[in-house]
């Protein structure tokens, strides 16, 4: 990537559980120009996966995303996010449990806590969930790369059991819903 291209891009970061895929879903979108497996959220600096699997550590499982604002909003990637997860369930997604796996925005600046606090709000108003959304809204402090086993992981397991039979589904399903906003398909 060049400098010129660079200048232009934008981060984003999000918790909506396992790292698996949310990762796996981010990198699907057309804009996107990378998502990378973490930590944040924490207290202990350079966490690993076994130690913020205790959940004593503080910090969420959660994707740092890259994008370009030319090709894809904050608001769409606020969107992916609301729709990719259940932002109704306190510390907990499917059978993963532990504030490691709360929904969680990290911002990056004050217009992305604005449109993240707002969405929200306007998400919880409509009636969409029949429970209040429970997902924290925070300002992005230090994001920890995971280990590089956990990066692509769906790519680099597609037969592994929980890539299978869990993230699978969840990517088919988000593909359906966004297929407006995916990558071409010559770029996978």
């Amino acid at each position: 990537m060049n400098t010129d291209q660079s200048a232009n891009l934008a981060k984003a970061t999000f918790g909506t559980g396992c790292f698996w895929c949310t990762e796996a879903l981010y990198e699907s979108l057309d804009g996107v120009i990378g998502a990378v497996s973490g930590y944040e959220g924490g207290q202990k600096a350079n966490p690993t996966y076994k130690e913020v699997c205790t959940g004593t550590t503080g910090h969420a499982e959660c994707v740092e995303v890259t994008y370009d604002p030319a090709k894809i909003t904050y608001q769409e990637l606020l969107e992916a996010f609301f729709r990719s997860h259940d932002p109704t369930s306190l510390n907990r997604q499917g059978e993963d449990v532990g504030t490691q796996y709360r929904s969680v925005i990290f911002y990056h600046n004050d217009e992305q806590k604005e449109l993240a606090e707002t969405a929200k709000v306007e998400l919880d108003k409509s009636g969409a969930y029949d429970r209040p959304i429970v997902t924290e809204i925070s300002p992005a402090e230090t994001f920890y790369e995971a280990e590089a086993y956990h990066q692509s992981y769906f790519a680099n397991n597609p037969n592994q059991g929980y890539c299978a039979f869990v993230i699978a589904p969840k990517v088919d399903k988000f593909k359906k819903v966004f297929k407006e906003k995916l990558k071409p398909q010559n770029a996978y």
